[in-house]
C-alpha cells in the first residue's frame, strides 16, 4: 500500500469556475452537513477569491456568511482554506498593506485555517508579506506556483520559486493549474524536486479540467509525492471546473494509494442540493458551455476559474459588435466566432505582454486587453487603444516585474503616454488607507463590526460594500435575477407581442411600437421623444458597455458640475469585465452635467457627461 493521499473540495471555486456567483449563506450551512456526512474531506475550501466580493453583489453580508459557513467543518475536524491574490487580496488591484494585515487577523477570527496565497505574476516579493500577516494572525501559510507554459516557465522556474517561499517561511506548497494547462510530466518534476530538498512540507495540487491533462496531472503528482488533492463534484464537475472526486479516488485506489471512503449516500444529498441552487438562481448564470471539456483552451491558457465569468462577458460584448454592425448593415457575428477571434487574440496578447501567468487577476487583465482589441478591430480601429489603468500597473511594473518582455510596440506607446516604469517593490506604490476607512464609516454610522471585519470589507470593496448598505446592490441584483427568469420561461409567441422601442431618425429620437404578424396597433403608435434639457456642452460618450462610477475608491474624489477639465484629466470609470476602465477628457472645459447616475448600467456611445 503506497501512501496515503488526502482530499479537498474545492467549493467555492467550483461555482465562481461554473458561474457568476455562489450559493447564499443560507443555501451554504444546508449542505455543510451533507459534506461532512461524505467522511472523505480532510480539507474544504470556504472562501477567499471572488467569494465575498459576490456576496456583496447580491446584498447579502460576507462576513456572516464566512462565520456561518466555516463553522461545522470546524466542529466536524476539517479544516477550511481560503484563495489569497496577494498584492490585490480579495479584489482585482492592489490592496495598502494595513488592508492586507487586517485581512489575515478577521478571516482567522472568522474560521478560516488556511491561506493559499498567490501571486498572478509569481513575483515572491508580493507573497512575502502574505506569509507574514497569515502566521502572525495564526493561519497556515500556503504558497502557490501559478503554473502555465510558456518558454519562460521551466520546471527550474517553478522549483526555484517554491524554494525561495520556503525559505520565506511558507509552511505548505499549491501547485496551482488554475487553467489545467499544466504537463502532467512537468508537473511530476517539479514536486519531486521540492520534496527532495523539503520532504516534511505538504504540496496540495489544485487544478482545473478544461483541455483534458489534470487527472493525467493528479497521476504524476501523487507519484511524485504530492499530498493534497483539490477535487469537485457533479453537477460542477468537468469542463472549465474540477475532477470530480470519485473519479480522481477511483483511479488512486486502483494505483496503491490510501484513499478516504466516500459514503454514497451523503454524495447523493450533496449532489442533489447542488442542482436545487442551480434551480433556484445559480444556474441562471451558468453557461451550458462551461460543463464541457475544451482543447481550445491549450493555446490561450484561460483559467478555468475565469470561464464561468468570460461567456457572461462574451455575450454583452457580442451584443456590443452587432449594435455597431446592425447600424452599417453588416453580417451579424455569432458566439463561437467571436470565442475563436478572443482566443486568437490571447495567444497574440500574451508574449507581448510579458508572459504574466494567466490567473486573476492578469487572466483578466489579458483577456480584458485581448477583447478589447478585438471589439477595437471589429469596428474598424487599432490594437492597443483601450488599456485599462489597472492593465498598465501591470504592464509599468507597478503589480511586479513581469516573467518576459514587453513588447517594443508598448513599450513606445507608455513613453508616448508620459507612462514611468517601476522597478521597486510594488507594495510601496499603494500606502495605507485604514485611518481613511474607519473616518468614512464614521461619517456613515456605520458599525466596524466583529473584530473589525467591516472596516475590513469596505477597504477591500469600496465601491461594492456602498452598494450593499444602500441596498442597491440586492435591488440590482434581484431585478436582474427576475429578468433572466423570465428570458428563461418565456414562450415563443413572447417575442410576436408588440415591443416599444426608440429609434433614431436623421438624428431625431422616436419611440415606435412594433409588432409581427397581423396585429393591430394603436394610432399613436410613434412618438417624438424630446429629449430633457441637460446643459449646455459637449458630449463625453461611453467607449464600451458596463457599469458608470465617478470613483473606484474613497481615495478619489469624484467629479461635479462646475469642475474644471484640462485634456487628459479622470472624469469617470466605467466597470467592464470586472477591470475599471478610465475615462478621460479629451479636452479642456468646465463640467455642465453629469448624465448618468453612478452604478449604473450604460451602453456603448451613452452620454456620460457633457464638457463646455
Amino acid at each position: 500500500m503506497k501512501r496515503e493521499i488526502k482530499f479537498s473540495l474545492v467549493f467555492r471555486d467550483m461555482w465562481q469556475s461554473a458561474g457568476k456567483y455562489v450559493p447564499t449563506v443560507d443555501q451554504l450551512t444546508r449542505v455543510a452537513p451533507a459534506i461532512i456526512e461524505m467522511g472523505c474531506f480532510a480539507r474544504v475550501e470556504t472562501n477567499g477569491g471572488g467569494f465575498e466580493k459576490d456576496k456583496l453583489l447580491f446584498g447579502e453580508n460576507p462576513n456572516k456568511a464566512v462565520r456561518e459557513w466555516t463553522k461545522p467543518f470546524h466542529a466536524a475536524g476539517i479544516q477550511t482554506h481560503m484563495l489569497d491574490r496577494a498584492l490585490n487580496g480579495l479584489r482585482m488591484s492592489p490592496v495598502p498593506d494595513d488592508v492586507r494585515q487586517l485581512f489575515y487577523k478577521v478571516k482567522k477570527a472568522q474560521g478560516t485555517d488556511i491561506a493559499r496565497t498567490f501571486c498572478g505574476l509569481n513575483d515572491v516579493r508580493n507573497i512575502a508579506p502574505s506569509i507574514k500577516y497569515a502566521k502572525e494572525a495564526g493561519m497556515i501559510s500556503q504558497c502557490s506556483l501559478c503554473i502555465t507554459h510558456s518558454p519562460v516557465h521551466t520546471v527550474e522556474y517553478y522549483t526555484k520559486m517554491a524554494f525561495e517561499l520556503i525559505e520565506l517561511g511558507a509552511d505548505e506548497i499549491c501547485i496551482k493549474d488554475m487553467a489545467g494547462i499544466g504537463r502532467p510530466y512537468t508537473l511530476g518534476r517539479i514536486v519531486a524536486n521540492i520534496k527532495e530538498k523539503y520532504p516534511e512540507i505538504p504540496i496540495q495540487y489544485h487544478s482545473h479540467a478544461g483541455p483534458g491533462f489534470n487527472v493525467a496531472s493528479i497521476m504524476e503528482v501523487c507519484n511524485a509525492g504530492c499530498d493534497y488533492i483539490d477535487v469537485g463534484m457533479e453537477p460542477l464537475s468537468w469542463g472549465t471546473g474540477h475532477a470530480d472526486l470519485l473519479s480522481v479516488q477511483a483511479m488512486l485506489k486502483d494505483a496503491g494509494f490510501q484513499v478516504p471512503e466516500v459514503n454514497m449516500e451523503a454524495y447523493m444529498k450533496v449532489r442533489a442540493l447542488i442542482q436545487e441552487f442551480m434551480d433556484d438562481f445559480l444556474g441562471l448564470y451558468i453557461s451550458p458551455r462551461n460543463r464541457l471539456m475544451n482543447s481550445l483552451l491549450i493555446g490561450p491558457g484561460l483559467p478555468g476559474g475565469m470561464m464561468g465569468s468570460l461567456m457572461a462577458d462574451l455575450e454583452s460584448n457580442l451584443e456590443s459588435i452587432n449594435k455597431y454592425k446592425a447600424k452599417r448593415n453588416l453580417p451579424f457575428m455569432k458566439q463561437d466566432e467571436l470565442l475563436i477571434k478572443l482566443f486568437n487574440e490571447v495567444a497574440y496578447v500574451w508574449p507581448r505582454v510579458g508572459y504574466p501567468p494567466l490567473v486573476t487577476p492578469f487572466s483578466q487583465y489579458v483577456k480584458n486587453l485581448s477583447m478589447m482589441n478585438v471589439i477595437a478591430m471589429e469596428k474598424g480601429k487599432e490594437r492597443w487603444g483601450m488599456i485599462a489603468d489597472d492593465i498598465w500597473d501591470m504592464l509599468l511594473g507597478k503589480a511586479g516585474k513581469l516573467p518576459g518582455e514587453l513588447a517594443p510596440e508598448l513599450i513606445e506607446k507608455a513613453e508616448r503616454e508620459g507612462r514611468k516604469f517601476f522597478t521597486g517593490n510594488p507594495q510601496d506604490n499603494y500606502p495605507d488607507a485604514l485611518d481613511k476607512y474607519r473616518k468614512l464609516m464614521k461619517e456613515n454610522k456605520w458599525e466596524l463590526g466583529e473584530d473589525d471585519e467591516e472596516l475590513f470589507e469596505y477597504a477591500m470593496h469600496p465601491a461594492q460594500y456602498e452598494a450593499y448598505k444602500s441596498g442597491k446592490a440586492k435591488q440590482d441584483f434581484l431585478e436582474d435575477v427576475e429578468k433572466r427568469r423570465a428570458e428563461r420561461d418565456k414562450s415563443p409567441l413572447d417575442d410576436a407581442k408588440p415591443k416599444t422601442l426608440t429609434v433614431q431618425v436623421d438624428g431625431q429620437a422616436y419611440r415606435v411600437t412594433v409588432a409581427y404578424g397581423d396585429i393591430d396597433l394603436p394610432a399613436s403608435a410613434t412618438e417624438k421623444v424630446t429629449a430633457p434639457p441637460v446643459g449646455e456642452g459637449q458630449d463625453v460618450p461611453a467607449p464600451l458597455e458596463g457599469k458608470f462610477f465617478l470613483t473606484k475608491n474613497a481615495q478619489e474624489t469624484p467629479l461635479k458640475v462646475g469642475d474644471k477639465v484640462k485634456s487628459g484629466d479622470l472624469l469617470c470609470y466605467i466597470e467592464a469585465m470586472k477591470t475599471y476602465n478610465a475615462i478621460r477628457a479629451d479636452f479642456d472645459g468646465t463640467v455642465v452635467a453629469i448624465c448618468v447616475n453612478p452604478g449604473d448600467s450604460v451602453s456603448e456611445d451613452d452620454v456620460l457627461m457633457k464638457i463646455g
